[in-house]
């Protein structure tokens, strides 16, 4: 099928990208920080897993249970709410493993990106980490596996290596250890109304940054607002910001910067944003949007508001889910500003969505060849749901996955490079230091000159 063709072709692309992304995995320098001061209570929901409707093809046969059939009871921390894209593939993964695992008893949790990220550096130091958990590779969980808080999955890696290639583990490997397990992977896509890009005189997105800009005039003209970006979540700020800045410099420069020590003192990244903020000033984004969460800028690009959509390519699975807005919206990758230093191809984005076992869990040796499994399936599950790329093999018939995940698995295939996301790279103090420039930068309280003097002050 054309869809098992696009999934091959698109892990050999991976497999040649991916451990460029962490310069090789080796583990932060820095121990895992103490949580920064409260803030507020994230919307856990607990629960067992609720029961699933029958699951759109059977899983394959397990990996054997550990060896104790003893029944006991594992913790996971996760990020997939119930707004979350990946909620479905969570559940039906579970559902699965409810059957595969019976005298294993899953209770978990899932919370708001954001209050997450405190919530599990809060419980790292605090010795008081659930079992399994979310998190993001590269130093954000390099930070928790140089303070010993995870535990290594080398040995259960044995078991599912003919399922997970080995380079698929290149942002969770640190000092030649493996300590994550990957779900799918995505990159930062340019998402379109295409309805709304129609009566502005176009009918496809333009390919070029000139025709591009020519397009949110056009747009503007006809009393269309090109873009939502929600100022109350940074991290979707970096999802333009730092589009405009790899197509300016180039991703080997700017994964320099983010990896490898490179000065942030870069006049290419100060003129960066310099064009993002003259995008703002000409009225290209929603003023109200420095005031929105993700969810409430996403729902008003759905209900029309806005022509175009820059954020993860998980949305692709609630877009093709709505049959008001699937025929509507088209991706694509941003347009390359400078072609003597960026081309296309080069993207935001990767593996990064992982789980890990903490090194403290009472049954670690079970709960790390529960993970392992579960991992399988979610990946699985996301991927029939369109939440994003897969990370392990492909199995069964994939020929339903939506279209516009086959179009960025087409982008992926054909990809020069991939730089992880930025705030993923760091480690997690210069994460907070980065995000707050960025967040300074949406506000125009300073500018490109203002952003590369201040980080490469504070982070270096």
């Amino acid at each position: 099928m054309k869809m098992r063709r696009v999934a091959s072709m698109l892990l050999a692309g991976v497999m040649a990208l991916s451990l460029t992304a962490c310069g090789g995995g080796s583990a932060a320098t820095e121990a895992a920080p103490a949580a920064p001061a409260a803030e507020p209570a994230a919307e856990a929901e607990t629960e067992a897993p609720a029961e699933e409707p029958a699951a759109e093809e059977e899983a394959e046969a397990p990996a054997e249970e550990a060896a104790s059939d003893e029944p006991i009871t594992l913790n996971m921390w996760c990020i997939a709410t119930e707004s979350d894209s990946n909620r479905h593939s969570y559940e039906a993964a579970i559902a699965d493993m409810q059957k595969l695992y019976p005298n294993i008893t899953l209770n978990w949790e899932a919370f708001e990106n954001e209050s997450y990220k405190t919530k599990i550096k809060a419980a790292v130091s605090a010795d008081e980490m659930p079992d399994i958990f979310f998190t993001w590779s590269c130093a954000f969980l390099g930070d928790f596996v140089q303070a010993g808080k995870v535990y290594c999955l080398d040995d259960v890696y044995q078991n599912y290596k003919d399922e997970l290639p080995v380079v698929m583990l290149g942002n969770s490997t640190y000092e030649g250890k493996h300590y994550g397990v990957p779900l799918t992977m995505n990159i930062v896509g340019l998402f379109a109304n295409m309805d709304l890009l129609k009566e502005a005189g176009y009918d496809e997105i333009p390919g070029t940054y000139e025709d591009f800009i020519k397009c949110c005039d056009d747009l503007k003209a006809k009393g269309i607002t090109p873009f939502g970006c929600a100022g109350k979540e940074t991290w979707c700020v970096t999802e333009y910001l730092e589009s405009i800045i790899e197509k300016s410099i180039g991703a080997e420069a700017l994964n320099d910067v983010f990896v490898n020590g490179a000065t942030w003192n870069n006049q290419g990244i100060a003129d960066a944003v310099d064009t993002f903020q003259e995008m703002i000033t000409k009225e290209y984004f929603d003023p109200a949007g420095i005031g929105l969460t993700n969810d409430e800028v996403k729902a008003n690009f759905m209900a029309g508001k806005y022509a175009f959509y820059m954020n993860g390519t998980w949305n692709c699975a609630d877009f093709a889910a709505n049959e008001e807005f699937k025929d509507k919206v088209k991706v694509a990758e941003f347009p390359v500003i400078d072609s003597s230093k960026s081309k296309l191809g080069q993207l935001i984005g990767g593996p990064s969505d992982t789980l890990a076992v903490a090194a403290s869990s009472p049954n670690a040796e079970r709960a790390a060849d529960y993970a392992m499994e579960l991992g399988k399936y979610i990946c699985h599950y996301g991927y029939l749901d369109g939440c994003g790329l897969p990370a392990w093999t492909p199995y069964g018939d994939t020929s339903a996955v939506n279209p516009l995940t086959q179009t960025v698995a087409e982008i992926v295939a054909n990809a020069d490079s991939m730089v992880l996301f930025g705030d993923t790279a760091m480690t997690a103090d210069d994460a907070q230091v980065y995000l707050s420039y960025v967040d300074q930068v949406y506000g125009s309280q300073i500018d490109g000159a203002g952003f590369i003097e201040g980080l490469a002050s504070d982070l270096r």
